[in-house]
């Protein structure tokens, strides 16, 4: 095989704990019990599913997960020889054949034979796969992640290829919420979430700068004076693993559990598995073979409050009192439960009045009923429970909007709106450029006509550099919508500002939902004020709009220029990002000299500069001026009336006319 070859299928560099200057100590760490506790117990009992670490940039997220990974035990690879356990780290741009595996085309291309080549899943066996800022992770690869955490193992049918291994890992995804948020079912799917922040006890932010200069200082001394508190943790750890399969989880703490989970109305019965599993590591993590209920308690607090998050806008937590209040609820319930089995049980202890085959969860006479949370298709509304009419969705709903797509292919950010040519969406076919990976089809019908006149009738194929056939993918890409509102005076009469808002709280529900970017501008007085910087973290942006002030004059032109600044401004930092402004006003510009002629003008520079745009026209009353349709028309917007709409309409008017947009 050429060197150019070699070069393409060459992957990047695993890192591996071991070796070199010594990494910082687990138990050195100030202040972050509740994560370190988090990530024992994962290492622990892999089958928890992992630990999502949400919080600000400085409060040691990295250095906890990197010290962990010193704790675990010694692995055996492939000859028998022990070698430490690996930390591998996986970059926010890795493409699904890195992770996962694919063929290994060293021995296709040179020896012809059909072989695997292990991704990143396979070298974090029995060690820790780290995630910094998974928020940001494309959601299939996210998907195949904790998959491969909840089930220990990968299974491969990809390229002509069948294969399976074990992957058994401590997953650790860090990221700061104000970066964008995960969408709740990939929350769901993390089995533990710990919310960090830097501590605002003097003392404790003393002992954390001190330990972290001292370690600066001298890494190698720093370590060896933790050690053995080091030590006496990883041989906890071990012994834990080795309890866990023997601790036992009564009846009465997993009705406790059942109870909990049900109290906080959590979708699905993950919950109570997870927490049922975090338990039982406490419990071995205590050195105790029998579940209790402040295993349970801990349990409950690491693994539901991110699960209560349905609705992107929701806040993740659970407070001190409400969880005090599901205890109390969930022991009654387990008292009942015990009070009602003694006094319906006969001298043996069973039940005197067996269960008839109607009742929810009886065995019938060939087996257990089959596992059809949704309703079979006897059921009333079975296939998920719908009511006649639009499926999975009340009868008299209001239908939403079909998806839209920005016509032709992009290049912008990844997302889950538009088509884009990205490097890690599926593969569509080959091209000349081979930078993106290797099109193993496309390169070998490249070479295959040349074979003869390069004097090969046997053996391997003989290839050119000119063979090469690069990948070309195929993903979705994100938009940036800049919301521009008129808070004055006029708009903030009869209410029409909380009919605004509620449609803009639509729009950004369906931005969330296709990773948009987002930003706001708000209109008052004499200046244009950017309350919230593009972003992807949406929620922030609900905020930012409950708080906004009214009155004043319209500087309906400083406002729209304000948006082409941050068009600009985000062009320079993302060229392929495609652009639009939905501006809802009354199109009354009474700010500044010149005010309408200055609007207009404003509002044909954005249209020239290829920004679509959506004018939503607030005005109401008998008499009406119809600025807002003027302005549309000088932006080549769609104009449509508030009054007239939903906010479901209105999302469905953005996603039309973000159709055909390109960034200039």
């Amino acid at each position: 095989m050429s060197e150019s070859v070699a070069d393409v299928v060459a992957g990047p560099s695993i890192a591996a704990v071991g070796g070199g200057e010594a990494g910082f100590p687990f138990s050195a760490v100030v202040g972050q019990e509740q994560l370190q506790l988090a990530l024992i117990l994962c290492a622990v009992h892999p089958g928890i599913g992992g630990v999502l670490v949400r919080g600000e940039k400085g409060t040691a997220k990295s250095t906890v997960v990197r010290a962990l990974a010193q704790l675990l035990p010694p692995v055996a690879d492939e000859r028998g020889a022990e070698r430490p356990a690996r930390l591998v780290e996986l970059p926010v741009g890795a493409t699904e054949d890195r992770v996962v595996g694919s063929l290994d085309l060293q021995r296709v291309l040179r020896d012809g034979e059909q072989a695997f080549r292990p991704g990143l899943l396979a070298a974090a066996h029995h060690g820790v796969l780290y995630v910094d800022e998974v928020n940001l992770l494309h959601d299939h690869l996210v998907d195949v992640l904790l998959d491969a955490a909840a089930m220990g193992r990968v299974h491969i049918e990809r390229d002509g290829v069948s294969h399976s291994h074990p992957a058994r890992f401590v997953l650790v995804g860090t990221m700061n919420p104000e970066e964008g948020e995960l969408r709740p079912q990939l929350l769901d799917r993390f089995g533990l979430t710990v919310d960090v922040a830097a501590s605002r006890d003097v003392d404790v932010r003393m002992a954390v700068v001190r330990r972290r200069l001292d370690y600066e200082a001298d890494p190698n001394g720093f370590a060896t004076r933790y050690a053995e508190a080091d030590r006496e943790i990883a041989d906890r750890i071990l012994i834990a693993r080795d309890l866990v399969g023997e601790v036992a989880l009564d009846d009465v703490e997993l009705r406790r559990i059942a109870a909990l989970c049900a109290s906080f109305d959590v979708d699905g019965m993950r919950a109570d598995l997870v927490v049922a599993r975090t338990a039982t590591a406490h419990a071995a993590w205590r050195g105790s073979r029998c579940v209790t209920a402040d295993d349970v308690r801990i349990a409950a607090e690491l693994a539901l409050p991110h699960r209560r998050r349905r609705d992107p806008f929701d806040e993740p937590g659970i407070s001190e009192e409400q969880l005090e209040e599901a205890m109390q609820q969930a022991a009654e319930e387990a008292a009942r439960a015990e009070h009602d089995s003694g006094e319906s049980s006969g001298p043996a202890g069973e039940s005197e009045t067996p269960p008839s085959d109607d009742q929810g969860g009886a065995e019938g006479p060939d087996g257990p009923p089959e596992d059809d949370p949704d309703g079979g298709p006897d059921t009333p509304g079975g296939g998920g429970g719908a009511p006649e009419g639009r499926a999975g969705a009340p009868a008299n709903s209001v239908a939403r909007p079909p998806r839209w797509e920005v016509q032709g292919v992009g290049e912008g950010a990844p997302g889950r709106r538009s088509r884009a040519s990205t490097r890690h969406g599926r593969v569509v076919r080959a091209v000349p450029d081979a930078a993106a990976g290797l099109h193993l089809l496309g390169t070998v019908f490249a070479a295959a006509p040349h074979q003869r006149a390069r004097g090969r009738f046997a053996g391997p194929l003989a290839l050119e550099s000119e063979d090469l056939r690069g990948a070309y993918r195929e993903g979705r890409e994100g938009n940036l919508v800049i919301f521009v509102v008129d808070t004055s005076g006029s708009m903030a009469a009869r209410d029409r500002l909380s009919a605004v808002t509620g449609a803009i709280v639509a729009l950004l529900r369906d931005a969330y939902q296709r990773r948009d970017k987002v930003a706001v501008i708000t209109m008052r007085g004499s200046e244009a004020e950017l309350v919230l910087p593009p972003t992807s973290s949406v929620d922030i942006a609900v905020r930012r709009l409950a708080g906004l002030r009214t009155g004043g004059k319209t500087p309906l032109a400083r406002g729209l220029v304000e948006a082409r600044e941050v068009v600009r401004r985000e062009r320079v930092r993302d060229p392929q990002r495609r652009a639009m402004v939905v501006l809802l006003t009354d199109g009354r510009a009474t700010g500044g000299a010149d005010p309408v002629p200055r609007a207009r003008a404003a509002a044909r520079v954005l249209a020239r500069d290829g920004v679509a745009g959506v004018v939503v026209d607030c005005e109401r009353g008998m008499i009406r001026l119809g600025l807002a349709a003027d302005l549309a028309r000088e932006l080549r917007a769609t104009y449509i009336r508030l009054a007239e709409i939903t906010g479901d309409s209105v999302a469905g008017v953005v996603r039309s006319q973000v159709s055909g947009v390109r960034a200039a």
